[in-house]
């Protein structure tokens, strides 16, 4: 098998050695030229061989499967079983007129699919758009022509043209470069720019330190290269990220675990007392017939529709939408609605630091120089701030000449650029280490004037070996004379010099001077700073024409600089913030550890001094210590996309809900694997965005932890109106049941010898119309509590319906049928209270106290703690509900042609006072309830303070 047609198997393990080979051996496997590249004939039978260069992607979900998947929520379930079973009730008792159950029911499901499958539509073109602002375009040689084309055409073999500001189209082996520097946070998340060089790597090498190499999905800042592909598509380093990705599948969220055990609850629960209530009609009524039956089975019915509360999916999605698009309005895209829930009960936050903790942009902190350090304030790439003595130093002339000659011969010495954009931004174009020089120069205010006074006559590059770079320019300042100015590491440079700066004199660079220098070096290096010194001399005009390197000798040690990415200003305040709210944040890195643990300490996740774990620790440990380790550490560098994922899992292994942040493909694996993965908008890449449950459009982490308290805000506000539809429809369910089985007691009973029915279907029906919509929707948009963002997260095993919240929906369920019962059996005529009105006029007033009642309920299920008198009045939209559905049960009760179709009867002003007065007895039994758990809590913080006196 030649090597024009080996498979992508054989091209990969060649890949994998390919930083261990020369570049020509590479060349000659891949059968290509390194001059003039493949022939168009040669690349196009490789395309069609081999593929587009692109990562497989899972194929798009089709819209009617979309549209199916609502449907298969065990809520939704239910209901649509309670819709079969009303057809066929309804197709028994002779098909006659319509359906009434069913269609309402029905109803109530589409609109609730069709509200899920618009939202989720909206997502997926927000994310859709955000794709296509990622396509890419290389440079390639083909036949000895240069060609601009999309990377998607490349093909194994290629010759690659890199340049500055150029995306890396496909891995590729260098075959040359020239001060090549390659940003490859996104796949390794290493912080600086990586500087590439031709020689091959003996031995197994990390991703990360491969120089001869060039991956796809990473940018270059500085220099030119060229590159033979090696890889493309599924076979490069961000496809085999892709595959673990493929891998790693989807768990669902806590809220949809709640709601099938809140489905599997209520269903239990409805064929228990159906089953109990029509076995007990039958037996005790001695039921014969085919239509005494059907009318028990109309029953059954009933109560299936009493204790479902249709309205719950489509109340939850409207909630869970209108959070979204708040969310929205912060620049959080939630691609799937019930993803919003879980942000509100993450416990561990894992984020990556490059670009989500840290700006992406390289600061210079400090200047340190012979006469004293200095600190550069201001951070980012906005010339904002000044450069000032640091400490208790004072500002003497000597250290700002000495400022201004480091900061501006390291300004001369690149080829960075800064711009300020249309809309006030500030942008760079090349190196961002030499971009730092230039923003520092600028808060000295001299940027005009060295730019003016210097003329650039030639540039000694950066290169590995040398490890500085040099340039030559001529000082117009005095009479054109040449200058020399050089950068790069301190320990290098100062091996080129022999003298020192001090203040405006040159003094000989004695072994103090030298000790101070290497001194301050090492202070920066233990603060995380990166180093860099600067140095320069005069020339003469015969060195400055025909100089080489040799020029870069007895140089004048001018002084040091330190810089960092700095962290957000609004991510400490965020990190902050969410460990009030009881969540741990876990910094998940490619960086260097003792850069990381830096930026970990200045963000306060840890303490200062506490190291970083690094991916070389973590292997060494068994699986038990693994776990220990996730648990008791918050810092973690130099770890692979592996670790990452690995990471994870221990976390949700130990009863974590986790909240995992990225921006590079290193990240997709874990982003997916995470109860809420959130992917960077901006900065992220297209494989991130995909495996990402939630993307932030504006890179900033604050709007995660603002992402947390709107999902924990509606997390309240679900157990609020599963508090309050529960309670409701309990009180429906019992209503019935109680009226059936004590029939005889309140003189519920007709003259065919069958139990009278205490509410009709379409009474039932009814009350779920008016009571579980707008009051539910309403108390779904309460606002937040003022102490959301102080409470402990809600831990995995917290059902969202506790046994507390169950003791209140029977409790208030209990109440609200024996309000209504006993209203019933006032008015009814035999019963343990002798009435004297009929039936369907005792049956209206019943079921106005019910409809009442839940409405009273409202107020009362905001929280099983606190007063419903307290900001009673800060929910409009509550009262509107209320006010809204009072006024239809008046028109049910009063309006002609509504009484002969929900059989009620008209009620007069001083029935109504009753109905109004026992139906509020269930608002203040709740508040008694209250007051018995607020004594009782008083007393207990009462005692634990004592408590605490006396052991003090």
């Amino acid at each position: 098998m030649t090597a024009a047609t080996r498979g992508p198997v054989e091209r990969g393990t060649q890949r994998l050695r390919a930083d261990s080979m020369q570049a020509a051996e590479v060349a000659t496997l891949l059968a290509t030229d390194s001059v003039r590249g493949l022939s168009a004939r040669e690349a196009a039978l490789r395309s069609a061989r081999d593929g587009p260069n692109a990562l497989r992607s899972a194929p798009r979900t089709p819209a009617w499967r979309r549209m199916v998947s609502q449907f298969q929520d065990p809520l939704t379930g239910l209901l649509l079983v309670a819709i079969g079973i009303a057809c066929a009730a309804w197709t028994l008792d002779g098909a006659d007129g319509w359906p009434i159950d069913a269609v309402v029911i029905a109803v109530v499901v589409t609109l609730n699919a069709v509200l899920g499958f618009v939202q989720e539509a909206k997502a997926q073109t927000a994310v859709d758009a955000l794709g296509r602002m990622t396509a890419v375009l290389s440079s390639i040689v083909r036949d000895g022509i240069v060609l601009r084309v999309p990377s998607i055409e490349i093909v194994s073999g290629d010759l690659l043209l890199l340049g500055e500001g150029d995306a890396v189209g496909a891995d590729a082996r260098l075959v040359d470069a020239a001060s090549l520097r390659i940003v490859e946070a996104s796949l390794t998340g290493e912080s600086l720019p990586v500087l590439k060089d031709c020689a091959p790597l003996s031995g197994k090498t990390p991703l990360a330190d491969r120089r001869g190499m060039v991956f796809k999905g990473t940018a270059v800042t500085q220099g030119t290269g060229r590159a033979l592909v090696t890889a493309i598509g599924m076979n490069t380093e961000i496809g085999s990220i892709a595959t673990l990705l493929a891998a790693t599948a989807d768990a669902p969220t806590p809220l949809q675990k709640e709601i099938a055990h809140v489905g599997r609850v209520l269903g239990a629960a409805v064929i228990v007392i159906a089953i109990v209530v029509v076995a007990t009609i039958v037996v005790l009524a001695q039921i014969r017939t085919a239509n005494a039956f059907v009318e028990v089975l109309l029953l059954g019915v009933s109560l299936a529709v009493a204790a479902v509360p249709e309205g719950l999916s489509a109340i939850m999605s409207l909630v869970l939408a209108l959070g979204v698009q708040r969310m929205a309005r912060h620049h959080a895209i939630v691609k799937k609605l019930s993803s919003v829930e879980t942000l509100g009960s993450a416990s561990v936050i894992c984020t990556d630091k490059t670009g989500t903790l840290t700006r992406s942009e390289m600061t210079i902190e400090r200047v340190a120089t012979a006469s004293g350090a200095s600190e550069v304030t201001g951070v980012g790439y906005a010339p904002d701030g000044a450069v000032r003595p640091a400490g208790t130093a004072v500002a003497d002339s000597s250290v700002d000449f000495e400022n201004l000659l480091v900061l501006g011969g390291g300004s001369l010495a690149g080829n960075a650029a800064l711009r300020q954009a249309a809309n006030g931004d500030w942008t760079i174009q090349g190196d961002p280490t030499e971009a730092a020089f230039l923003v520092a120069e600028s808060k000295l205010g001299s940027t005009a004037t060295r730019t003016a006074r210097y003329e650039r006559v030639r540039e000694l590059p950066f290169t590995s070996l040398r490890k500085m770079m040099s340039v030559i320019e001529r000082d117009h300042d005095r009479n054109d004379a040449p200058v020399l100015f050089s950068k790069g590491a301190p320990d290098v440079l100062l091996r080129h010099c022999t003298q020192v700066q001090v203040g405006t004199a040159v003094v000989p660079l004695d072994a103090v001077n030298r000790a101070r220098i290497l001194s301050e070096v090492d202070t920066m290096s233990d603060a995380a700073l990166r180093t860099l010194g600067v140095a320069y001399r005069a020339l003469d005009a015969i060195e400055a024409d025909h100089g080489d390197q040799s020029l870069e000798s007895g140089l004048v040690y001018a002084g040091t600089v330190g810089m960092i990415d700095p962290p957000r200003a609004e991510a400490g305040a965020a990190i902050r913030r969410a460990r009030r709210a009881g969540i741990r944040v876990v910094m998940i890195t490619g960086d260097h550890p003792r850069t990381a643990a830096r930026i970990a300490a200045d963000l306060e996740i840890v303490e200062p001094g506490t190291p970083a774990l690094t991916g070389t620790d973590l292997d060494a440990l068994s699986d038990a210590g693994f776990a220990a380790a996730v648990r008791c550490n918050a810092v973690f560098a130099r770890v692979a996309p592996s670790h990452k994922l690995r990471i994870v899992r221990a976390l949700q292994a130990d009863g974590s809900v986790v909240a995992m942040t990225g921006d590079g493909v290193n990240d997709a694996p874990a982003l997916k694997a995470a109860d809420i993965g959130v992917a960077m908008g901006m900065t992220g890449t297209e494989v991130t965005r995909e495996a990402a449950k939630m993307i932030l459009a504006d890179d900033n982490f604050a709007t995660i932890v603002e992402a947390v308290r709107e999902g924990r805000g509606i997390l309240d506000n679900i157990r609020k109106f599963l508090r309050y539809l529960l309670a409701s429809n309990m009180g429906e369910v019992l209503t019935v049941f109680l009226g059936v089985v004590a029939s005889g007691l309140l003189g519920l009973h007709r003259s065919d010898g069958l139990p009278a029915l205490p509410l009709l279907a379409t009474q039932l029906l009814w009350i779920n119309l008016i009571t579980d919509s707008a009051p539910a929707l309403a108390m779904g948009i309460d606002p937040p509590a003022g102490d959301l963002m102080t409470r402990r997260p809600r831990g995995i095993d917290d059902r969202l319906i506790d046994r507390r919240m169950w003791a209140y929906v029977f409790q208030i369920g209990f109440v609200t049928a024996f309000v209504t019962l006993l209203t019933m059996d006032y008015y009814l005529p035999g019963g343990l209270i002798e009435g004297t009105s009929d039936l369907t006029t005792a049956r209206t007033a019943g079921f106005t106290v019910l409809v009442l009642a839940s409405l009273f309920t409202c107020f009362g299920a905001r929280s099983d703690v606190t007063s419903a008198f307290a900001n009673l009045l800060v929910n409009k939209w509550l009262w509107g509900a209320v006010v809204a559905s009072a006024a239809m049960q008046v028109a049910v009760v009063h309006v002609g042609f509504l009484n002969v179709a929900f059989g009620t009867a008209p009620l007069a002003w001083e029935q109504w006072v009753m109905c109004c007065g026992m139906a509020s007895l269930v608002l203040w039994y709740s508040e008694a309830v209250k007051l018995l758990v607020r004594f009782r809590r008083g007393m207990a913080a009462a005692a634990e303070h004592l408590s605490g006196v006396r052991v003090a």
